[in-house]
């Protein structure tokens, strides 16, 4: 296998790949090589290290550094950018000996504001690479050239090991002179005291200094020197090991087995015979799926949001619409159950205001209780007198809202015996209630209950007091996730319900503030509610409120949008998205929500026909700009706590920007909307006979 050479010939510095990767074995390239994972995982071998990239990071391959790729996530996507070192040498004349890292080790290594930094720059280049707009050579030139500069002052290899190198321009100077001079001598007999006289350092000082500098000993660092530069010599040649050895520097080849075994546990001989293939035998090898370009720009879009030469190619999306159609009814199955979470909670009055809001707004058919039969509804176990004062309260509460009671069998800690008799006395009590109609609760079963208790509960409940059983529902446990405050939640929200593709069960009417350790703030802590714990709407709810302004008929539904109508009224739901929008998101903290942001703007030209009237049109947007209380939240800087000022500021703008407009009637209304990252725009048409004076 020979050493790679990329080719050049665009007229540009860079060559831009964007692949799926399966496998690329050990290879070597003239390039600068930047490889970017916009999704999936992969795995990246460089020299005799291996590091698993995930979305959204970066590794940076080095001129000539043997590596290779693998992935067994057959979804990944990859910009592999391959930067020339030649045009570098114009600007900075020691890029040969210039190496650059990035940190793929730690977690949550690359969610600063360097690597955003370093994200927006490959990101500009893919821009102007891809859209060829005038001058779009000169702007890759300067971008490369503010990116080399870029590097050299974030991501030199030198602070890869000390930070604090930045802020000392001489300290670190020096040290790149004593590696350049390890990295060109290596296959020299060169020694400490050499260095340390071309320094005027003592030997003592200058050892201490190259393992602070570097993370190893002067014998490590060249020993491992040599054992990377004879790699290329046994995959590229047909040299002895011998010759190998005294080539880059060993004085025996018993030295070079050692410490090449320290390395790669295995000796030179056996590394060859498993990695050195011929040209044939290394393109069978290399398994790249490679995908235009242009898609790419789409997982990078948060990245060109303030790049004035973004072209979005001013694409509009035109949508005929005839409202005469009738596909059937649109069924608002979402209507049918609020999961409450816990039963106790209804008895806070701050709970059961968002409930009623919730209710006016949208308005439910169950509300879905957890914990009933709990100590905190002061049902005990073992207890001789069943006192059900605390669940006739939320109970009543729920009639006085028109909303029925759905009862969560789950974790109750009784035995059968005693359930059972807590379970009658349950019912027995209310029924005997006037005011209450037990005909009108609903039960289900958590997988958790026990089989004994299960089957002898359902027949009392089925069989002795014919009430119902709800089979199917999902409800997944409380977890933490900072996704369910964003914008994000409405595309996701709209597309599983309309298509019906999900039961969102895992959300709840409001966030309820539990035991949680590691709270950073009290405003948005990433729970499943779709009002958060000081009431104020999350962008969830609006998803639910304009799904709820949709008319009872279909009229036409598709990627992106649907259209409805009822009586003399039209409804046109438009909302971002993408293929992948149906799947939450999980985030493992808010600093992960960079790069989450899907701001590409998209315009719509509605053509509509089947209108017999003029018409009054109502417009309500929600997007990451406007009415998202999270994104409110965070221009104020992500406040731990709320004062009083903050707290009304937030609860009026996390309200719809609302639009009206009068149109005469006409063969084609045409309208025109817009969306920008992730949200939701509804248009609501109501046709109506303008009064003549």
């Amino acid at each position: 296998m020979a050493k790679e050479y990329i080719d050049y010939s665009l007229g540009v510095p860079v060559y831009i790949d964007f692949v799926t990767v399966s496998e690329y074995p050990m290879h070597w390239q003239n390039a600068i090589e930047m490889i970017y994972v916009l999704k999936g995982k992969i795995e990246v071998t460089i020299n005799n290290g291996t590091y698993e990239l995930e979305e959204n990071e970066i590794e940076i391959i080095n001129v000539d550094e043997l590596h290779k790729l693998y992935s067994n996530d057959k979804n990944n996507r990859v910009l592999i950018f391959h930067i020339d070192p030649f045009f570098f040498e114009k600007y900075y004349n020691d890029i040969e000996n210039m190496f650059f890292y990035t940190n793929t080790s730690d977690e949550g290594a690359q969610d600063s504001e360097e690597y955003d930094e370093l994200r927006t720059f490959l990101s500009i280049i893919l821009c102007e690479f891809v859209q060829k707009s005038d001058n779009y050579d000169e702007e890759i030139e300067d971008n490369l050239v503010r990116l080399l500069y870029y590097l050299i002052n974030n991501f030199h290899y030198l602070m890869y090991e000390q930070k604090e190198l930045k802020e000392n321009e001489e300290q670190l100077e020096r040290y790149h002179r004593i590696a350049k001079y390890i990295f060109n001598n290596y296959n020299n007999n060169i020694t400490l005291q050499d260095i340390a006289d071309k320094e005027f350092l003592s030997t003592h000082y200058l050892s201490h200094e190259i393992k602070y500098a570097t993370g190893s000993s002067f014998t490590d660092l060249i020993n491992i020197t040599r054992v990377e530069e004879s790699i290329k010599l046994l995959l590229d040649s047909d040299k002895s090991i011998s010759e190998i050895s005294e080539e880059v520097g060993f004085s025996h080849t018993r030295y070079f087995n050692k410490n090449f075994k320290v390395y790669y546990k295995m000796t030179p001989l056996n590394f060859r015979k498993k990695f050195k293939m011929d040209d044939d035998t290394f393109e069978k090898h290399k398994r790249m799926e490679h995908h235009p370009l242009n898609e790419a720009i789409e997982g990078v879009i948060y990245y060109l949001e303030d790049y004035d030469r973004f072209n979005s190619e001013n694409k509009i999306n035109k949508i005929n619409i005839d409202m005469s159609k009738d596909l059937g009814q649109f069924e608002k199955n979402f209507k049918n159950i609020i999961n409450v979470g816990e039963a106790f909670d209804l008895l806070i009055e701050d709970n059961k205001d968002i409930l009623e809001e919730l209710q006016q707004q949208i308005g439910y058919n169950y509300a879905r209780l957890l914990n009933v039969f709990s100590l905190d509804m002061g049902i005990f176990s073992g207890a001789k007198f069943y006192n059900w004062s605390r669940a006739m309260t939320v109970f009543e509460y729920l009639d006085t809202l028109n909303i029925n009671p759905l009862i969560v069998i789950d974790n109750i800690g009784f035995d059968r015996d005693e359930f059972i008799v807590a379970l009658k006395s349950f019912l027995d009590f209310f029924d005997d209630i006037e005011t209450l109609n037990l005909n009108d609760f609903a039960f289900q079963f958590s997988s958790v209950v026990p089989e004994e208790i299960l089957k002898s509960a359902r027949e009392i409940i089925e069989q002795e007091y014919k009430l119902n059983i709800i089979k199917e529902y999902y409800d997944a446990t409380l977890n933490i996730n900072p996704i369910y405050d964003t914008a994000y939640m409405l595309p996701f929200i709209i597309e599983n319900e309309i298509k019906g593709k999900k039961n969102l069960g895992m959300l709840r009417a409001f966030d309820v503030l539990g035991s949680q350790v590691n709270l950073t703030n009290e405003v948005f802590f990433g729970y499943p509610g779709i009002v958060n714990d000081k009431g104020i709407r999350k962008p969830a709810f609006y998803a639910y409120y304009l799904l709820n302004m949709l008319g009872d008929t279909l009229v036409e539904r598709d990627n992106g949008y649907i259209v409805t109508k009822k009586q003399g009224e039209y409804q046109i739901l438009l909302y971002s998205y993408n293929e992948e929008i149906d799947n939450l998101i999980e985030l493992k903290s808010y600093s992960k929500l960079r790069g989450l942001r899907n701001s590409k703007e998209k315009k719509f030209s509605l053509n509509i026909v089947q209108i017999t009237s003029s018409v009054r049109i109502t417009t309500y947007v929600i997007d990451e700009e406007v009415g998202s209380s999270y994104n409110y939240w965070l221009d104020m800087g992500r406040p731990g706590r709320l004062n009083k000022e903050e707290k009304e500021i937030i609860h009026k703008a996390s309200f719809p920007e609302i639009n009206f407009k009068f149109t005469k009637k006409s063969a084609v209304l045409n309208l025109l909307a817009e969306l920008t990252g992730y949200g939701a725009v509804l248009i609501t048409i109501k046709e109506v006979q303008r009064h003549l004076r």
